[in-house]
């Protein structure tokens, strides 16, 4: 079994800063990209980044580019998300994500890429 645990959320003011962090632990696993989701309220739950480890290649949803970065360690199968100039509407819950499963020439940004899920960890932004 495998699991994802994430750590870092909070409430925040607009234009603070948070930082993310998720880690694999369980069973000896195999990842090809992690990734971060955030579900607001009554929306549906959409990336916000991931990061493919064959080339460390990085997206960003438009909403979140200039202001979040993640970064990660394949060894170790943990990942970083830092969260600069937050805004309300960034307020979310935010689902650390991997995939075990490899994409030809294909960005990890779709749910149905991944296999293993965090609990989720509130982020809270306000005005």
């Amino acid at each position: 079994q495998v699991q994802l645990v994430e750590s870092g959320g909070g409430l925040v003011q607009t234009g603070g800063s948070l930082s993310l962090s998720c880690a694999a632990s369980g069973r000896a696993v195999s990842t090809y990209a992690m990734g971060w989701f955030r579900q607001a309220p009554g929306k549906e739950r959409e990336i916000v980044a991931a990061i493919k480890w064959r080339g460390e290649y990085t997206n960003y949803a438009d909403s979140v580019k200039g202001r979040f970065t993640i970064s990660g360690d394949n060894a170790k199968n943990t990942v970083v998300l830092q969260m600069n100039s937050l805004k309300p509407e960034d307020t979310a819950v935010y689902y650390c994500a991997a995939a075990s499963a490899f994409y030809i020439g294909r960005a990890y940004i779709r749910e149905n890429q991944y296999d293993y899920w965090g609990q989720g960890t509130q982020v809270t932004v306000s005005s």
